[in-house]
This record gives C-alpha cells, sequence and structure tokens, in this order.
C-alpha cells in the first residue's frame, strides 16, 4: 500500500489578510445519472448568520485542493464552519454594504472565529471597498446552486491498485458520502480534510463506478473513472434530463496588507451560472451521511 501524498499543511502556508486601511483535464467516457429525491415541501430559506469579512489573495485552490481560476469568487471558513472539510465545494451567499455576492467554500481559516469569513479579493470588491479591508457581512448557505459545468473527478497522485484518493468538483452542495462499486455492494470512501476521498486498501485496477451523494440527499452515479493519477476526469451525460446543480473553483493564499486600491464594483444580487443537464436516473432511496456540512432541505 502506498501512502497518500498529503497537501502542505496549512500552518506552513504563509497567511496573511489583506486589510488596506483598518490538473491535466482528460475527456471522461463515464455516463452521469442523477438520482433526484422528491422532497415534497419546500425547503425552508438557510438563515443567515452575521459577522465580518476581510481579504486574501485566493486563486481558487485552497485547502478543499480544487483547481485554480482566474477569477476566483471564493471564500475560506474558520474551522467550526470548514468542519474538516465537510463544507467544501458548497456556496455561500455573501450580503455586504454594496450588495451580494455568491462564492464556493474552496479554503480554511485557522484564524477566523465563527462569524468571521475570509473572501478572495474580487468577491470582497463586489460587496465593499477594499480600502475598508473589514466590512460587516450576513451569509447563509445556498442549497442546489447552479453550477458552471459537470460533475468532475480527480484522481490523486500516487494513487494505484492498492490506495486510491478521489476528488469531486461542480456538486454544488457539499458532499455526506462518497462509495465505490465493489462486486455487489458499496464501499464507503473515508473523507480527509483536504478534501479527497480515500479507498485505504485501494480498489483494483479500475475502471471505477463511483456513487456521490451530497448534503441535499442527491445521488450521483459516475461509471468508468479510470485509474488515471494527476487527471481531472469530465464524465458526460447521456441526455438532456434534470438540471443538476454544479460548482465553481478557486484559491487560498492570504496577502499582507497593502495600500488601499481602487475596487470593482456592484453586484446587488448573486450572478447565475449556468447549470449542466442531466439524465435522471432510476430513483434510488438517498443515504446521508456522517457528517453533512450547512442547512439542507428536510
Amino acid at each position: 500500500m502506498l501512502d497518500s501524498p498529503e497537501p502542505s499543511p496549512w500552518w506552513r502556508l504563509k497567511r496573511t489578510w489583506m486589510i488596506a486601511g483598518a490538473g491535466v483535464v482528460v475527456a471522461g467516457t463515464a455516463t452521469v445519472a442523477l438520482v433526484a429525491q422528491a422532497s415534497g415541501a419546500a425547503c425552508a430559506a438557510p438563515a443567515a448568520t452575521s459577522g465580518q469579512a476581510t481579504y486574501y489573495a485566493a486563486d481558487g485552490g485552497g485547502n478543499c485542493s480544487f483547481d485554480q481560476v482566474s477569477n476566483p469568487l471564493v471564500v475560506a471558513l474558520g474551522n467550526a464552519e470548514y468542519r474538516a472539510g465537510a463544507a467544501c465545494g458548497g456556496y455561500l451567499d455573501v450580503k455586504g454594504p454594496k450588495g451580494t455576492v455568491r462564492v464556493k467554500v474552496t479554503d480554511r481559516c485557522p484564524e477566523c472565529a465563527p462569524g468571521h469569513i475570509d473572501l478572495s479579493r474580487q468577491a470582497f470588491a463586489k460587496i465593499g471597498e477594499v480600502s475598508a479591508g473589514v466590512i460587516k457581512v450576513t451569509y447563509s448557505q445556498v442549497t442546489s446552486p447552479a453550477v458552471p459545468g459537470p460533475m468532475t473527478v480527480r484522481v490523486k497522485e500516487g494513487s494505484s491498485r492498492y490506495w486510491l484518493a478521489l476528488r469531486l468538483d461542480n456538486t454544488g452542495n457539499p458532499l455526506s458520502a462518497v462509495e465505490l462499486q465493489s462486486g455487489g455492494s458499496w464501499k464507503a470512501l473515508g473523507r480527509t480534510d483536504y478534501n479527497y476521498w480515500i479507498a485505504q486498501g485501494g480498489a483494483g485496477a479500475g475502471p471505477f463506478t463511483v456513487r456521490v451523494t451530497d448534503t441535499a440527499g442527491r445521488r450521483t452515479t459516475l461509471n468508468g473513472v479510470t485509474l488515471t493519477p494527476g487527471t481531472v476526469q469530465r464524465p458526460g451525460a447521456a441526455a438532456a434530463g434534470t438540471v443538476a446543480p454544479k460548482t465553481t473553483g478557486p484559491a487560498r493564499t492570504s496577502a499582507a496588507p497593502t495600500s488601499p486600491t481602487s475596487a470593482a464594483a456592484a453586484p446587488s444580487s448573486p450572478e447565475p451560472v449556468p447549470a449542466e443537464s442531466f439524465v435522471v436516473a432510476s430513483s434510488e432511496p438517498s443515504a446521508e451521511g456522517s457528517r453533512p456540512a450547512g442547512p439542507r432541505c428536510r
């Protein structure tokens, strides 16, 4: 069995808030089946949290191990809200003095107390003056938001038939469970705080069938995931069907206090992202994970 090549711990990364004035992508042949769970009742709006926001030099990556992006609208959460990785991939609507922005959870902020969120500079500039450095905000988790593309799977470097690590992206909601099909049953994978799901004893040479359950009870099955370490696979949709929420990605590396710069300005409401279509498979009961993150429909 190979040891897990884990990313550098957060405490080794240089991190300073910006306060001024105060992989290789591989086309997959897998198919995706989304099983939508009928709720029967409308979801209550998630309770909003009041607190404060700072900003840092995020790039879309961070402790959740997502890929870097050019215009990261992302957020890092303190340990209590990050929940050892259980919040990764979820979205928050954050309201500040100048409007509202929708951000993806991509990182951990060890210094942040509950109610303190650390936004990317780009996200901060949409709801407050960058020169302020710290602003008052309210924020709430978004249930099943639209995301920019189909769900992806990344096989971690060092994976083999004897040890396997998978990262899921564009899930919309945080995940509660990831399983591999083994024979006639499903084998649960273990979650790490850096957002990879591990089969410690491996799962053979593949290809693999992966079943993903999110915190809203939606279940997606990805077929034909190959053992190709260091690559991102994008299983396609067989045909148009039920709209499946998807996620955006961004990163985190804090930066030091700088002189005020002109802030971008403006949104008054979260910007919608186009969603992909997925085929509705035969309905199966959803399985809740042991550590769902954030508010969800009941």
